[in-house]
């Protein structure tokens, strides 16, 4: 009987996961354009992880998440003031009123007045809807060697692998409250569980010339279903880091699949790169108060575990991830090692609408396409990025070390760019002067 349960179950599995792609499929595909699909030999290798994916009827009104059955994460953000020049405006897209529904906490009608805008991006999931966890976590278990006795290693890795497991959920709306001031709706959410939307804020949270403030703000469900954001204040000048996590800042050691389960599911406590917890303080500080942009190809799934990771290492600031989830495991592997360039020149692209009058410091590393990315963004944008810090990745199984950390390749990255704009390093403490001759104006 349980042999024919379990054939009727993994029979209703597959009839699912053909409807979703026959109906929705490409919708999904449209929502997240900068996501790659699963390489045919990784998605082999890899399990699918079943009903990651809602039917979405075509036509269909959105609807409220419902806090008995529903999750909703607010990813933290940063706000910014609307530029002056009103095609800059337009390129934002912000939020329409109509379907945000604006009001102050006491009911109020908002005074038109937005001194501040923010992007409020949220992704929707069915709470413990992940079905036949322990399948994943043996799977996992054994490809990492890890004695499937060690309750410890078992239980970590079975918290870890929940955000990939639980079905997204799209076409849902969720009312927020910002700062106890006031509420908005988000949504629809898209096919991916995700929404973001350009909101503006009526109020001015610290305004000057008191130093700004984080601010919070929160889904209007209970505590247990859902995780709220906190929001840093951007003036329009100053500078701004746009950082890389991955092999940047965070040990995870992209080109090899099973570092990447490693270092994901089964490392009790992430590795910081050595070094550059340091530096990130002193950027913080030297720079007074840049504005941080964590820029990762990671999967949003992973949004609760990184920024854990910052708060214990690096300071607050706005995590940005691909807004895709996949049917298959190998999905967490492909976004982190395919088209990660044409991704990450989107998102700077964005980054420099809220900012353009900042001025930028960018530090990837060679292990992906972080020196192409930055080089791309540097000569769309002359003058805006200021410097561009590489680290130069060594002993990681799997990678093509010549190649990736060839003087060649990063020539080629930069073409175009002054040799004074951008450094490869090994050691962090190399680039503590450099920092402090872009504060004094000079840079070698």
């Amino acid at each position: 009987m349980d042999e024919l349960n379990k054939l009727s179950s993994a029979a209703l599995d597959a009839s699912h996961q053909m409807a979703v792609s026959a109906i929705d499929g490409p919708m999904i595909n449209k929502d997240a354009p900068f996501s790659p699909e699963v390489p045919s030999d990784l998605k082999k290798s890899m399990p699918d992880l079943m009903d990651r994916f809602s039917f979405k009827w075509p036509g269909s009104k959105p609807k409220d998440a419902n806090p008995e059955d529903h999750a909703v994460w607010l990813l933290d953000n940063t706000a910014f003031r609307l530029p002056q020049d009103e095609e800059a405006r337009k390129s934002l897209k912000l939020a329409d009123p109509k379907t945000t529904r604006s009001s102050m906490t006491d009911g109020s009608v908002p005074n038109g007045s937005a001194p501040w805008h923010a992007e409020y991006v949220a992704a929707y999931f069915i709470r413990n809807s992940g079905r036949d966890v322990s399948k994943f976590v043996g799977f996992i278990a054994e490809k990492l060697n890890i004695d499937g006795n060690d309750e410890g290693a078992m239980s970590l890795i079975s918290h870890r692998l929940e955000p990939f497991l639980d079905t997204v959920l799209p076409n849902h709306l969720v009312r927020i409250s910002v700062h106890k001031t006031e509420e908005h709706t988000l949504g629809a959410s898209s096919y991916q569980g995700i929404s973001a939307q350009i909101l503006p804020l009526h109020f001015d949270p610290q305004p000057p010339p008191i130093t700004s403030q984080p601010f919070a703000s929160s889904p209007i469900v209970p505590p247990t279903a859902g995780i709220s954001s906190t929001t840093m204040l951007a003036e329009p000048e100053g500078w701004a880091i746009i950082s890389d996590i991955d092999d940047t800042i965070k040990i995870t050691q992209t080109p090899s699949r099973i570092g990447i389960l490693h270092t994901t599911f089964a490392e009790p406590t992430p590795q910081a790169v050595e070094g550059m917890p340091a530096l990130y303080a002193h950027m913080k500080t030297a720079l007074q108060e840049p504005a941080f942009f964590y820029l990762s190809a990671s999967p949003y799934n992973l949004y609760p575990f990184l920024k854990d990771f910052r708060n214990t290492y690096y300071p607050q600031g706005t995590i940005i991830l691909r807004d895709a989830s996949w049917q298959n495991l190998g999905g967490l592997i492909s976004s982190l090692t395919v088209g990660t360039q044409e991704y990450k020149a989107d998102r700077i692209v964005k980054l420099h609408s809220w900012l353009p009058q900042r001025k930028v410091v960018c530090l990837g590393d060679s292990t992906q396409q972080d020196p192409e990315a930055y080089g791309e963004s540097a000569r769309k944008f002359p003058g805006w990025i200021q410097k561009i810090f590489i680290r130069k990745v060594t002993g990681i199984a799997g990678m093509d070390e010549a190649e990736k950390n060839a003087d060649a390749r990063f020539e080629k990255a930069f073409q175009g760019l002054s040799r004074e704009m951008w450094h490869v390093f090994t050691d962090p403490k190399e680039l503590v002067e450099m920092v402090d001759e872009l504060v004094e104006g000079r840079s070698s």
